[in-house]
């Protein structure tokens, strides 16, 4: 399943297009821009199960580095602060990952 059969092409390039520059990414506006704050928790747990890389049932550091190239090859990594800030807003557990009722709960924040 690719990430378009869920969200709008256009939508994730306008996205994308609003976080280019280093340290500008926000998950919140993010989330809203490319329309997933609006989709049902089956759908977020799709768009989840293309994130999570590895399928190891859980979003670690190492993915959400890289969580913006998941919408487009081309698009940049997370810097360094914009992933410990993503990893400190979702991870509520504390175990230094972001399992799926975590994501869920990040995107309808």
């Amino acid at each position: 399943m690719a990430i378009t059969d869920i969200l709008s092409a256009k939508d994730i390039e306008s996205a994308l297009s609003s976080c280019q520059a280093d340290d500008s990414f926000n998950y919140k506006s993010f989330f809203s821009m490319v329309g997933l704050s609006s989709k049902t928790p089956d759908q977020i747990k799709l768009v989840f199960g293309i994130l999570d890389q590895d399928k190891s049932g859980f979003i670690e550091e190492e993915e959400l580095q890289l969580f913006l190239k998941n919408f487009s090859s081309s698009a940049r990594a997370l810097t360094s602060a914009e992933t410990k800030a993503f990893l400190a807003a979702g991870d509520t557990d504390g175990d230094g990952k972001i399992g799926v009722e975590e994501f869920q709960s990040l995107v309808k924040a």
